[in-house]
């Protein structure tokens, strides 16, 4: 089981103009503290808007590449649909030659929508976008030289075009990011790529199904099942003390998610719904180290994940405790749920 991090490097609305600067500088502090720690991942999700730092995920990377050793350096996600595959192969490979094979792209439609008019896209070609930038994307990923038509709308054809830098990688890792659309789980079968759900409301044993629908499509596309990879992406906030996590993340969290929430017509958020997503069967992980493992290894018996990562610092939460969240997932968390998921592995192979 690998464990580690996503973040979208959110900003503290009541901070000074310049706190993007500062945040995007945090940012690479944590990534450092997660590769030192043991993490496996650090993944940085893209937006287009004043409350997020990140809107370019591998040139944020790159400023943590050659500071860090081992972790893997992901998007978290990279909007494909309003960028151009090419440019996203190339900047995701120069990033895997700076960290030396460390990259990867989590691709994926997006929960916000700014970067269609930003970047002169129709949302109403949601989908289609992004089925034909994915077709190009693993083209390009394919081979040093690609010849591609595609249908004609949204990217111009290629003929016999050389793509460079070629990654050290071969293949550069390609995750789909799907946040509950059957038929992107279903895409990424397919495909025989791996899968990222995102589980940020209800009950987590509502989306078993998605994972059983995505080892079935592997099955179909003629995709080893049993070697299917799977990671789940939820809310987290660690701390030594379980009430103290809980009263640390609530006021950040409540502010990003009401935020949002007025921005798409959602009630307010109360302080008795996020208790109940911090229950065993809730979304939340928001606890001290052992029940935070606890909870990562009974959603491991539903989904037989292979990698979970906790989304942390929602809201603008204090750097200082951010640090000490990543601190205590990577050397107190992550052994824990290692050793456990390897007992099992273990006395099933046995058994």
């Amino acid at each position: 089981m690998e464990i580690g991090v996503t973040s979208f490097a959110d900003v503290d609305p009541s901070r000074p103009p310049g706190d993007p600067a500062r945040r995007l500088r945090e940012l690479v502090e944590e990534i450092e503290l997660a590769d030192a720690v043991g993490l496996d991942v650090f993944g940085v999700g893209e937006h287009h808007r004043p409350d997020f730092a990140v809107s370019q995920p591998a040139v944020a990377l790159a400023g943590a590449a050659t500071r860090t050793r081992r972790i893997r350096l992901a998007s978290a996600v990279t909007v494909l649909s309003t960028d151009d595959p090419v440019r996203v192969f190339e900047q995701f490979a120069t990033l895997d030659g700076l960290s030396d094979g460390r990259a990867e792209i989590i691709a994926g439609r997006g929960s916000f929508t700014e970067s269609y008019p930003l970047f002169g896209f129709d949302l109403d070609d949601y989908d289609e976008l992004f089925a034909e930038k994915l077709e190009l994307l693993l083209a390009v990923r394919e081979r040093e030289r690609v010849t591609w038509s595609g249908s004609g709308r949204h990217r111009a054809a290629l003929q016999d075009a050389g793509v460079y830098p070629r990654p050290v990688q071969d293949p550069l890792p390609v995750w789909i990011g799907v946040g509950g659309t059957p038929a992107s789980v279903v895409r990424a079968g397919l495909l025989g790529l791996p899968l990222v759900i995102a589980i940020i409301g209800g009950e987590p044993a509502r989306f078993v199904q998605f994972a059983d629908l995505y080892r079935e499509a592997l099955r179909r596309g003629g995709h080893d099942a049993e070697q299917a990879q799977i990671a789940i992406n939820s809310h987290a906030h660690v701390a030594d003390d379980a009430q103290q996590a809980a009263d640390e993340m609530w006021p950040a969290y409540a502010a990003m998610m009401n935020r949002v929430g007025r921005e798409r017509g959602w009630p307010p958020l109360v302080r008795q719904q996020f208790e109940a997503g911090r229950t065993p069967r809730g979304h939340l992980f928001a606890g001290d180290p052992e029940q935070v493992a606890d909870k990562i290894l009974a959603q491991h018996e539903l989904f037989g994940h292979t990698r979970f990562l906790a989304h942390m610092g929602m809201g603008g939460l204090a750097h200082d405790k951010l640090l000490r969240a990543i601190e205590l997932l990577g050397t107190e968390v992550a052994p824990r749920v290692r050793d456990e998921v390897a007992r099992r592995t273990a006395s099933g192979a046995v058994a």
